[in-house]
């Protein structure tokens, strides 16, 4: 059994303590009449909630989900055909409603402008609070999770929880599941959590996230079957944010070589200056302009990824919000077993990442098990995660994240004794062992998909080059009125064809999928790495109605265009 008799986690804190990121919640921005609410991190009954007129086990009648961003109480519509299952219709509150009830756990979190100590560095940027990353959401499965996202930012924005199944009106997709949270309001994100994992929360309006707008979010097993004595959640990034005058937008000003035009997204994101392609906020000094140095990336190739490993030469690689020169500790006994959950956040980067002195075994992807493997090290594209189980040695030892086909990367120690901390180019031996891809994990026999056809097959071609950086699927950049249908109930195959000389992380909201074809083994996922001239087939069972995006999780590459929505017909 899961014993926790240390538990320490590194760069995160228990849920909804301190201050920050997650402060008390007692109803800021609800409806007038509704009642008070706990402190942050209480439990309260699963019943109808203060924004609730039905029962609904997530306190959100159809037409009303947390609309508390001073827009009205009516159902958001987003553009595009009918016929298709809508953010809040019935068919997404009937899903919602067999997710069952539990206990609530509310948080508040306060996207705002603050500095940062990246480790003997500071910054101006965008965070959850003042810490990097955002202070841990950590919940049980069968619990509500209800999140108050408070927008102290100059522009609009929204909060989408990476990997979890749930009802697609909590999604935070601006334009398509809800309206973005102008500056200075609020919106309540609230839904039942129905399976165990690592996740985490990122900002999902346009180039928010490669700034410091993420946090981990851990689902515990009540019945946990792992048995270890730690935990140690690491969070991976690449920063250029603040540094010498650079931010995100400017960089994909540099990138686009000032061809960067808005794409097609709802009225309301157009008004609020928010949404995919127009959320950069050009009035603010460096918002979409090409301050600072050229940052774009040349010269360096990945052998493993078959390509570059991305188009962004960043300054900074950071491990739990640390430089590589400032590194943050764990402390644990010789003798512990430890539980490592692999977060990467980052925007451009893929990491390969070993423990000095240790072999790992992996025991989850994308918060899913996976029959036990043993591996020197693991590549995790943005957005993946890994969780790993290590039994400690006696010494410092470097937890390192190369920044695959880059120059540079992060660094964490694990410290079970005295002894110096690594420096910051110590390289151990284990990155350049057995690695252990995706594609040849085995799922549990718990979350296996049984043998069964396909009832729908969907092919995307994916198209652009770093010439023009017009990165999309099949040559047509998102479109907010673009569906491609799919039915509850139907087992859907999707063969994504990778056209381009680039490596791309996809990523699929609201549901996870099982790796398909000849050289897989079935692993469930959420987010997967397609090669360069590859392909990756991946098969997922419609069963969480709504209008879903399908993207490429390199943020450059969205908010260039490759994005596209998979919609429940009605």
């Amino acid at each position: 059994m899961h014993t926790h008799t240390r538990r320490s986690l590194l760069g995160a804190s228990i849920a909804a303590v301190g201050s920050g990121a997650l402060t008390s919640c007692s109803g800021s921005g609800s409806r007038p009449g509704a009642e008070r609410r706990p402190e942050s991190g209480t439990s309260a009954g699963a019943g109808p909630g203060p924004h609730s007129a039905s029962g609904s086990p997530s306190g959100l009648e159809p037409h009303s989900a947390g609309r508390t961003d001073g827009h009205d109480g009516g159902g958001f519509v987003p553009k595009g055909p009918e016929g298709y299952v809508n953010p809040s219709d019935p068919e997404v509150v009937a899903a919602e409603e067999a997710r069952g009830k539990g206990p609530v756990r509310r948080f508040r979190l306060t996207a705002t402008e603050t500095t940062l100590d990246l480790g003997g560095r500071t910054v101006r940027s965008w965070a959850y609070g003042d810490s990097l990353p955002g202070k841990e959401v950590r919940v049980s499965t069968g619990d509500i999770l209800e999140m108050t996202l408070a927008n102290h930012l100059p522009e609009a924005t929204t909060l989408h929880s990476h990997g979890i199944r749930l009802r697609c009106d909590m999604d935070g997709v601006p334009g398509l599941t809800q309206h973005s949270i102008r500056p200075g309001a609020d919106f309540t994100y609230r839904f039942a959590v129905a399976h165990p994992g690592t996740y985490w929360l990122h900002s999902h309006s346009g180039m928010q996230l490669d700034r410091g707008l993420y946090a981990p979010l851990i689902v515990e097993d009540p019945k946990e079957p792992l048995s270890y004595d730690k935990e140690w959640v690491v969070v991976l990034d690449d920063w250029v944010d603040g540094v010498d005058g650079s931010t995100p937008d400017g960089v994909l000003t540099q990138l686009s070589k000032g061809r960067r035009a808005p794409m097609d997204m709802g009225e309301d994101d157009l008004h609020t200056g928010s949404g995919h392609g127009g959320s950069s906020g050009t009035d603010r000094p460096g918002g979409g302009k090409a301050t600072g140095p050229s940052r774009i990336l040349h010269g360096v190739r990945s052998s493993i990824l078959k390509s570059d490993g991305g188009h962004v030469d960043y300054p900074y690689y950071l491990a739990n919000g640390r430089l590589s020169r400032a590194p943050s500790v764990f402390r644990a006994r010789p003798g512990d077993r430890i539980r490592i959950r692999l977060i990467n956040a980052g925007g451009d980067t893929p990491f390969r990442v070993a423990l000095g002195g240790h072999r790992m075994t992996v025991t989850h992807t994308d918060g899913y098990p996976v029959e036990h493997t043993r591996t020197d090290a693991l590549i995790l594209g943005m957005g993946e995660r890994y969780d790993v189980l290590v039994t400690v040695k006696d010494g410092v030892f470097p937890l390192v994240a190369l920044a695959e086909g880059k120059k540079g990367r992060a660094l964490a120690v694990l410290r079970t004794s005295g002894g110096k901390l690594p420096g910051p180019s110590v390289r151990p031996r284990e990155l350049d062992g057995r690695l252990v891809p995706a594609r040849r994990m085995v799922p549990d026999e718990s979350v296996a998909f049984h043998d069964r056809a396909p009832d729908r097959e969907l092919r995307f071609r994916m198209t652009g080059t770093m010439e023009k950086f017009n990165w999309s699927f099949d040559h047509r950049p998102y479109d907010i009125e673009q569906r491609f249908p799919i039915e509850e109930g139907e087992r859907v195959r999707v063969t994504l064809v990778n056209a381009t000389d680039m490596w791309h992380p996809m990523h699929l909201h609201g549901h996870t999928f099982a790796l398909a074809g000849i050289d897989s083994a079935g692993a469930r996922k959420d987010t997967a790495l397609v090669l360069p001239h590859r392909k990756l087939v991946i098969d997922f069972n419609a069963d969480n109605p709504g209008l879903w995006m399908l993207h490429c999780h390199n943020q450059y590459h969205a908010e260039s265009g490759m994005m596209t929505i998979l919609g429940y017909r009605k």
